[in-house]
């Protein structure tokens, strides 16, 4: 650990003596984080110096007995003959020395791997650059045309009526300062500047502006950026705002904004998970819900439902996410409820911090969930194994919540009966007891909604996993747009359970990146995209 600790300072170790001297030229050391230096200098200053435990590997290893040359610059098959103490130190006999040109450079890296989970360096490539995303447009579900991401809005290759309401939709986690600041592990890739507040904002609201999406759903929206920047700038873009901060001491919450000229707002609904009186909800996740009513002059449309949430992150704790998710399907059922029945148009975006085909994921696609025997670390994908995990409860939440297992706000209801006497009579007590009993014992979940997922989560053509999110410790999906679209069987399925929904068709979405793509731009956040999450972005239309 003192070997490391003078490497991070600029400074090395001698062999025979305790004392220290400058490792590197002042005008090196001076470039920062990651060093970067020509052979023939670091060999004149490192002769004889213990760093073998001071350097990473783009391995499996959390700490090589050598250092990480840049495999850009040279081949890494060679032994630097005079970096160690001694040869029983170095494993790896293969390297030779004639291999490694004089002009070659060598990158000392700062960033310490501290678990499997980290990013090998191999994939924090320097390189700058933008990302390049198109649209795909899907006529009838079965066609696809790319636009290239300069185009903003592309042609309207999907109309087909008159009678109809087009609009987009963005959900973006945009990264609360905060946060970033106190999980500073989570970014050792990037360079210091691109992390600060100052340069993040500029790049965060030139993506509003560009793809000027009519919905903003955002996430990890810090409340005093909020109030002196965030809302101010959207206002000025033409956007209406609203905002729920998380409960408790948390700094940042979500936010919806839309636009006037589309919309104007029938009711805000925000949605705490913190219940002070259930010991199972003791988290300050929060959601908000929105009816919107489309501005259409020359024909009446039903309104629009718009969602926006932050589960939970702990991969554990598959109990609370699946509560908070019930009581946000909860809220929506309140509010999108029409007098006939049925739903009107749903939209439900966030950071849902779970995985594709994990048991959460299929319950907001499937409707339905028979969480029995379900490892509670389990139901959110992200932990692999399921070992020295308890199984889930049932019922997962406790009665007093007041939502069922259908996901909707229960009503207390005193039955109307005729008296003998001042008591029930004994058939009317066994049958309350029955209704009691099996809900008390269901362990299925249900809502009422028939959603689809925006994107389809891999590459068709190679099978490869689409990211949303990606910094040092993981590249996966957590971010989802849901929309209601009404499924083919529904309404024929007696008994189905399933009410009909308002259906939106997808018109089109920006496309999303592979692992791969991201690290060439050196991950998340980079010069150009300044959150460790992308945005999603649809186009909807409504038949009308």
């Amino acid at each position: 650990m003192e070997a490391w600790r003078c490497v991070r300072r600029g400074y090395g170790r001698c062999v025979v003596g305790r004392g220290r001297y400058p490792m590197l030229p002042h005008h090196q050391k001076s470039l920062g984080r990651d060093w970067t230096a020509p052979w023939e200098n670091l060999q004149r200053c490192c002769w004889n110096r213990h760093i073998s435990s001071c350097m990473r590997w783009p391995g499996h290893y959390s700490r090589a007995p050598y250092p990480y040359f840049s495999s850009r610059h040279f081949s890494l098959n060679w032994r630097p003959p005079c970096l160690f103490e001694s040869r029983t130190q170095f494993q790896y006999w293969n390297w030779r020395p004639d291999n490694l040109s004089h002009t070659s450079l060598i990158h000392l890296s700062s960033y310490i791997m501290n678990s499997e989970g980290d990013e090998p360096s191999s994939k924090r490539r320097k390189h700058q650059g933008t990302i390049k995303r198109h649209w795909e447009y899907m006529c009838n579900h079965n066609k696809e045309e790319t636009k290239t991401r300069g185009e903003k809005n592309g042609d309207r290759v999907c109309e087909d009526s008159e009678d109809k309401f087009d609009f987009s939709v963005m959900s973006y986690n945009i990264l609360s300062q905060d946060l970033l600041e106190d999980n500073s592990h989570l970014y050792r890739h990037c360079r210091q500047p691109v992390l600060h507040w100052s340069f993040r904002f500029p790049n965060i609201l030139k993506e509003i502006k560009h793809f000027d999406a009519d919905v903003l759903c955002l996430q990890e929206v810090q409340e005093d950026h909020y109030g002196t920047e965030i809302r101010p700038s959207l206002e000025s873009l033409g956007y209406h705002c609203e905002y729920k901060m998380r409960t408790g001491k948390k700094p940042d919450g979500c936010a919806i904004c839309f636009k006037h000229s589309k919309f104007s707002l029938l009711s805000v609904n925000p949605v705490e998970f913190f219940r002070p009186n259930v010991p199972l909800l003791d988290r300050d996740n929060v959601g908000l819900v929105l009816l919107l009513q489309p501005k259409i002059p020359s024909a009446a449309s039903p309104a629009i439902c718009i969602a926006n949430t932050h589960l939970l992150y702990n991969p554990r704790r598959g109990d609370i996410k699946l509560t908070q998710l019930a009581m946000l399907l909860a809220e929506i059922s309140s509010v999108a409820h029409q007098k006939d029945g049925s739903f009107c148009p749903i939209v439900i975006c966030g950071d849902f911090n779970s995985v594709p085909g994990s048991p959460l994921y299929s319950f907001i696609k499937e409707g339905k969930l028979n969480y029995e025997g379900l490892a509670i670390g389990k139901v959110s994908g992200q932990e692999q194994s399921s070992r020295g995990q308890r199984i889930l409860s049932i019922p997962i939440w406790p009665p007093n919540l007041g939502i069922s297992q259908n996901c909707v706000y229960e009503v207390q209801q005193v039955p109307k009966v005729e008296k003998t006497g001042s008591d029930l009579t004994e058939t009317q007590m066994d049958k309350t007891e029955v209704l009691v009993t099996d809900e008390k014992l269901s362990s299925s979940l249900q809502h009422h909604f028939s959603l689809s997922s925006v994107y389809s989560h891999y590459f068709p053509e190679t099978g490869i996993p689409e990211v949303t999110t990606c910094h040092s410790r993981s590249a996966i999906t957590v971010d989802y747009i849901f929309y209601s679209a009404e499924k083919e069987g529904v309404a024929g399925q007696q008994g189905a359970g399933v009410a009909l929904v308002g259906g939106l068709k997808l018109l089109a979405r920006l496309s999303l990146l592979t692992e791969q793509d991201l690290w060439t731009v050196n991950g998340l956040p980079n010069e150009n995209n300044s959150s460790d999450h992308l945005p999603l972005l649809a186009k909807f239309r409504l038949d009308l």
